[in-house]
């Protein structure tokens, strides 16, 4: 019976893990039915933007509150969880701040009092979080595309964030009143619990003290299961993705479209002048089933923009500085992001449900984008110029313009007028190419 808590320990230690790796193994399968694309090139730059962007946070501290708000939240909720080694040692074996053995008494007093500092740091950044996201009224955050689930998710994170950090706030505070009365061996050094807790806990007896002690423990352990295993129906994956996708990121210039192979192909036959046009194709080639021109589901899409759609975390920046938005129209890059995702869920529980993906008579453009939005965009890039882990939801609206212009010629009627008049007289405007320098004549 003595080793009933550490079976119990073991037991949710493998389930926790085991759901978070099954979660982890659903998305990486939904990624990978976009096509695959190559952005294994200039690894060293990809590197190093990893570590300046989704690491330093670089992009974040451009607006100064938020981003220093989030850096103590990032960078103290990562490093407190280091704690986690500890956590599990312990209820593995039975021990009692086993680092402390490890690092020795001094160093491990440092590491302890450094954990209390950050863990108030995060306490002050969810709180002043949680504060202008519900009462203070940031317009990004108070729009109608974040009403139910997206708000309730935000909002619960911190709030599990919140309870964690008291959670380890409480169990030092115990432990330390234990230390004093003689009772645990002195291990550690807790600045702010010892300060601001202890003298609450101090008027209570040992056994009240030890549970409270474990209590805090095990609710510490278990929360930090859950908000792992949380991870994969919140926005809050971008703390997985966000590394992945900056290392994934378009190097190149903004605004560098890319150029569909096949239709390079036929302007190169069609400028060659020594080129048959009738010549028969190449072997394999006649079998092969012509490409879709841009994207109309999300199988069209390639698989870093729907690593883009898991990572996103809905912070509204890329929105904020939409001029389109600005002005009242209908697009929301955030939005964009957020339905593609929609979308890709929705894809991923038809394959579980029915062991592949059965047609549902949905499409992520129309059922879920509409045309207005997509036609709205001005491709000005201030949307991924703004985004803080160089998101890029312009490629996706760009995708599936592509598709409306190239399969369905659904173009607006100006656009249409423009292409043709390029296509006749080699100049958007409709008149004779020998007409073009009358104007030079008055």
């Amino acid at each position: 019976m003595q080793y009933i808590d550490n079976i119990i320990f073991l037991i949710l230690l493998v389930a926790g893990f085991g759901l978070f790796a099954k979660s982890l193994q659903k998305i990486y399968r939904n990624i990978r039915l976009g096509h695959e694309i190559n952005r294994n090139d200039r690894k060293s730059e990809r590197w190093t933007t990893m570590a300046r962007v989704a690491m330093g946070q670089s992009k974040m501290v451009k607006r100064p509150v938020a981003g220093v708000l989030h850096l103590f939240v990032y960078v103290g909720f990562v490093i407190i969880n280091i704690e986690l080694v500890e956590i599990i040692v312990d209820g593995l074996f039975g021990t009692h701040r086993f680092l402390a053995s490890v690092l020795g008494d001094s160093f491990y007093s440092f590491f302890t009092a450094t954990l209390e500092i950050l863990a108030l740091l995060v306490v002050i950044g969810v709180v002043v979080f949680f504060i202008r996201r519900n009462f203070y009224g940031v317009k990004r955050l108070t729009m109608k595309e974040l009403f139910g689930w997206p708000k309730h998710d935000a909002n619960w994170i911190l709030i599990i964030e919140f309870a964690l950090m008291m959670a380890f706030f409480k169990m030092n505070a115990s432990d330390w009143v234990l230390q004093q009365r003689g009772l645990l061996h002195e291990h550690g050094s807790f600045p702010i619990s010892s300060t601001f807790l202890a003298p609450i806990l101090n008027n209570f007896s040992d056994g009240f003290l030890f549970f409270t002690e474990k209590g805090a423990w095990w609710f510490h352990f278990v929360g930090i299961l859950f908000f792992m295993n949380y991870l994969y129906y919140s926005k809050h994956l971008h703390i997985i993705l966000a590394f992945p996708s900056t290392w994934y990121a378009n190097l190149d210039k903004k605004g560098k479209f890319n150029n569909l192979d096949s239709v390079t192909k036929e302007i190169k036959l069609m400028m060659d002048p020594n080129a048959d046009p009738y010549a028969a194709p190449a072997e394999g080639e006649a079998d092969a089933a012509p490409s879709k021109f841009g994207a109309e589901d999300i199988f069209d899409l390639n698989q870093v923009q729907l690593l883009n759609a898991y990572s996103c975390t809905e912070c509204g920046r890329c929105t904020s500085v939409c001029p389109a938005n600005i002005t009242g129209k209908k697009l929301s890059p955030r939005l964009i992001l957020m339905k593609t995702r929609d979308r890709l869920e929705e894809v991923g529980r038809n394959i579980d449900k029915n062991g592949k993906f059965v047609d549902d008579g949905k499409k992520l453009l129309n059922d879920y984008v509409t045309k207005e939005e997509l036609w709205a965009c001005t491709t000005c890039n201030a949307c991924t110029e703004a985004c803080p882990v160089l998101l890029d939801p312009l490629s996706i609206i760009f995708e599936m313009r592509r598709f409306l212009v190239m399969e369905q010629s659904a173009a607006p009627q100006e656009l249409n007028l423009m292409m043709t008049n390029v296509e006749n007289n080699a100049a958007p405007w409709q008149y004779n190419q020998a007409d073009r320098l009358n104007w030079a004549n008055d």
